[in-house]
């Protein structure tokens, strides 16, 4: 056995690293300059981007469970912005510039992969809709157009043209579509994070956030309380919790989304897939399996738990787009909780409790957010409050204002 392999197979570290990935557990201390409450990509984006641009180093991030085990480590970690609205376009098309970057950003592969989009079209309907999003889309930097049935063959030759009697008419097909290693992308942010000073504390659970004179002065946990300059609340799936814990309500409803995989198979499937009439998106990843998505459930609750009905209808619709992929084995199955707006966009920004800053409402879309989420977050901290003009739009008083950024039927699924 060569020396060098013994020498590293005694040791404790890995031979390209001289550090341990993340810091060894440590007190809470009795005061932060900011508390971060939600340990997933979201929270950990945002101290990043607040240590590394703004020299904000005094930061808690609290999680109760483990580094990106929430929605973090249950989406399907897809990465796109062919959105309906120009305020979502403009804010995704920025997520997606950063996402191609983030492992020269890290020095850490996060696996990006660019492998395109394409969602189908069924109806004449659905095909004007998509042709005014292509437009929308290239107007603001993206690069989304409208194809014929020809192209769709030559770019997924396996698909079925006639999926459950509805022939495939167009397609949506969005170039930059692409995927990420999930959990990559929270520990690259976090590993950024706590080497420049920010506290990261796993299974530390808020229990109440307090208030003086409506203004936020420190945060409870079940490992003790600390003082606080400013709050970001980044809890994608309880939002309206931990919301209600500072005194306000949020226009939230949360409803479990679920996915699952197939055991791996040769590669057959480089573009993602999704139809606006079955509900359904399909994509390969890199080791080989399948990846099946939907819509959310239609009732609203937090339990996380996977359902036979909603095992059914997605492999139904998956085998009526690949019908050969009925001879396939499922690994498993899981869930999420998703916080919807009635508009189906996020909430960004300030809140009716002053320091006390909002990063909610993500639905289905969070993680291809994750990036410009943590830098325009990070700018809206540094500032003490001033609103980047990005996630303005998005501010929970348009609400109040009439001033919805409707992105409705933009994810191809029945939400």
């Amino acid at each position: 056995m060569p020396f060098s392999l013994l020498k590293y197979g005694l040791t404790n570290d890995y031979p390209f690293e001289k550090d341990w990935d993340l810091p060894v557990p440590s007190d809470l201390k009795r005061h932060y300059d900011v508390v971060i409450i939600g340990g997933g990509g979201h929270g950990v984006a945002t101290a990043y981007y607040l240590a590394k641009y703004h020299g904000v180093t005094n930061i808690a991030v609290l999680e109760k469970g483990y580094l990106g085990g929430g929605n973090t480590a249950r989406n399907t970690a897809v990465i796109r912005s062919n959105y309906l609205t120009p305020e979502g376009v403009r804010f995704y098309s920025e997520s997606v510039k950063l996402f191609r970057e983030l492992s020269n950003e890290f020095d850490f592969n996060i696996m990006y992969s660019s492998r395109g989009q394409l969602t189908l079209a069924h109806t004449d309907a659905t095909i004007r809709s998509f042709r005014q999003r292509a437009e929308v889309n290239k107007h603001f930097g993206g690069r989304t157009e409208l194809i014929d049935p020809q192209q769709i063959r030559e770019l997924v030759p396996t698909l079925n043209m006639n999926p459950a009697d509805l022939p495939v008419l167009a397609g949506l097909w969005h170039i930059d579509g692409a995927t990420a290693r999930h959990d990559a992308v929270a520990w690259g942010y976090a590993k950024g994070a706590t080497k420049r000073g920010v506290e990261l504390h796993q299974l530390t659970e808020v229990t109440g956030i307090n208030t003086e004179n409506g203004k936020v002065v420190s945060v409870d946990t079940n490992r003790g309380s600390v003082g606080c300059g400013c709050v970001v609340q980044a809890v994608a799936g309880h939002s309206s919790v931990v919301a209600a814990m500072a005194g306000f309500r949020m226009p939230l409803t949360s409803y479990p989304l679920q996915a699952m995989v197939t055991t791996p198979v040769k590669p057959f499937l480089d573009p993602l897939v999704s139809s606006s009439a079955l509900h359904c998106y399909v994509q390969q990843t890199g080791r080989g399996e399948i990846v099946f998505g939907g819509g959310s459930d239609p009732y609203p609750l937090y339990n996380t738990r996977s359902t036979l009905e909603l095992k059914e209808s997605l492999i139904a619709s998956a085998i009526e787009m690949f019908p050969f992929m009925a001879n396939f084995k499922l690994l498993r199955q899981w869930a999420g909780t998703t916080d919807m707006t009635t508009d189906y966009s996020p909430v960004m920004g300030l809140s009716p409790v002053d320091n006390y800053y909002l990063d909610a409402g993500w639905g289905t879309w969070g993680f291809k957010a994750t990036p410009i989420c943590g830098k325009t977050m990070a700018e809206l901290v540094a500032s003490g409050g001033k609103v980047p003009e990005l996630i303005a739009p998005f501010s929970m008083d348009r609400f109040d204002a009439f001033r919805q950024v409707n992105e409705m039927g933009a994810t191809a699924a029945s939400h």
